[in-house]
């Protein structure tokens, strides 16, 4: 085999075809990514906020009804990634018809492309402070931006075979370094310290569901980019579970018993006073790279199906570079308004493709791209509305404010999209065979 074929079939995704049976997965594997996407710093830094403002049976009680949220979530958009071998861009060029899928695609790229840039730059930052904490020495923040950059576009450019493997390598890494961390600061306090001990802002069980479900909601929406590898249904809808419900509640859990037990939220601060050294916190960032990876790899994905001539690893690339050089600038500071914005956009998406699917299922075949409409109106109309009610349930400043569903705009906007879609549907579906009739 020529270099060239070698190089063709590293970086071959199959963005913009089903993913071909030979290269799909079982629900162990998809299971892992799924962790390796879920868990970062940031879960963590979630985890010690849940710690600070409630008490630890609370805390608990929160992650589990958060995640399993989440999980559901993640298993109904799943699983029609799953039955189509689809990404999410393309899926909603059946729900939304081509030019309606331009739209998403849009939406998904720029907002994770975003969001790729906020948190490199908090790689680097938490990158330069390792090195300032371990070794004394000054490092330029930009430069391990740039370097970040690097890495996180290279597995993104070659797609999800490079994200499974570093998930396989980086999510037991992290397992083994929560545990040791269990051990360390259990075995040093006590239970009533640990159970009672709030040290941050007060926060009400239905407050944190609602952090928790709003801080992956978008990453289950979009989880056909993933379960489009699944062998089968049933192994996309278990990995969702076991992703999320399992693997994100559990970090959640341990994070906040380590965050109470040493009544920090700084993770940086709290693996240096346990004495585990650099090692861990290079973990930590790994676990980061794994989850920014997919950020990147998805905002490819949007932009494969606006781009159709275009090779995805030029796109990722592309994205990749501009990225990391607007994070360098430090641009996206300002920019986070904006992606909030965007964000709000996506989680009604996911309802509008769940319900339309399971109201036409026969639709969604890739055979039937060619004959799909420009626009399909009503159920763009479906993304408008249901978008309208996550910026009317989203407290200000990013929102409006008026009222409050579930405390999750976005969960909100999911599920009032997707039992309206689910009666635009039927409506169209009586009236065609009424017309067919006559």
């Amino acid at each position: 085999m020529s270099k060239v074929a070698s190089s063709n079939k590293l970086i071959k995704d199959y963005e913009r075809e089903p993913v071909p049976l030979e290269m799909r997965k079982g629900w162990f594997k998809l299971s892992i990514v799924w962790m390796g996407a879920v868990i970062a710093l940031s879960a963590i830094i979630l985890g010690g906020t849940l710690a600070g403002g409630l008490t630890m049976p609370q805390a608990i009680i929160a992650s589990f009804i958060g995640t399993f949220l989440l999980a559901c979530l993640s298993a109904l958009c799943s699983l029609v990634g799953a039955k189509t071998n689809l990404s999410t861009a393309m899926i909603s060029t059946f729900a939304l018809g081509r030019y309606g899928s331009y739209a998403v695609s849009i939406v998904i790229a720029l907002a994770l492309f975003g969001w790729f840039g906020v948190q490199l730059d908090l790689f680097g930052a938490s990158m330069a402070q390792i090195i300032s904490d371990s070794f004394g020495v000054e490092f330029n923040k930009q430069l391990l931006v740039v370097i970040g950059g690097i890495l996180m576009t290279t597995t993104a450019v070659i797609g999800y075979k490079a994200i499974e493997k570093l998930s396989l390598i980086a999510v037991p890494l992290l397992a083994v370094l929560i545990i040791a961390s269990l051990v360390k600061v259990v075995s040093g306090s006590g239970q009533n310290e640990l159970a009672n001990n709030l040290f941050g802002e007060p926060l009400t069980v239905g407050v944190s569901v609602s952090l928790i479900i709003g801080s992956l909601a978008v990453g289950a929406i979009i989880g056909p980019d993933i379960s489009r590898y699944a062998r089968s249904p049933k192994d996309a809808v278990i990995s969702s579970y076991v992703g999320f419900f399992i693997g994100f509640s559990l970090v959640l859990i341990a994070a906040a018993v380590i965050a109470k037990a040493t009544s920090q939220v700084d993770i940086i601060a709290i693996m240096l006073g346990l004495g585990w050294g650099t090692g861990a916190l290079l973990i930590l960032i790994l676990a980061q790279w794994t989850t920014n990876d997919n950020n990147l790899y998805s905002s490819a994905l949007g932009f494969s199906v606006i781009f159709r001539n275009t090779p995805k690893f030029v796109l990722t690339i592309i994205a990749g570079t501009i990225g990391t050089l607007l994070a360098v600038g430090g641009i996206y500071d300002s920019f986070i308004p904006f992606l909030t914005f965007l964000s709000a956009l996506i989680p009604p998406i996911g309802g509008v493709y769940v319900a339309d699917y399971f109201m036409n299922q026969s639709k969604y075949r890739f055979e039937n791209l060619e004959n799909i409409k420009a626009v399909h109106l009503p159920n763009v109309g479906v993304w408008v509305f249901a978008s309208l009610v996550a910026f009317m349930t989203t407290p200000a400043p990013n929102g409006f404010g008026m009222f409050s569903l579930t405390g999750a705009s976005g969960f909100d906007a999911f599920i009032v999209a997707l039992l309206l879609q689910g009666i635009v549907s039927k409506v169209v579906q009586v009236r065609t065979s009424g017309s067919l009739s006559m």
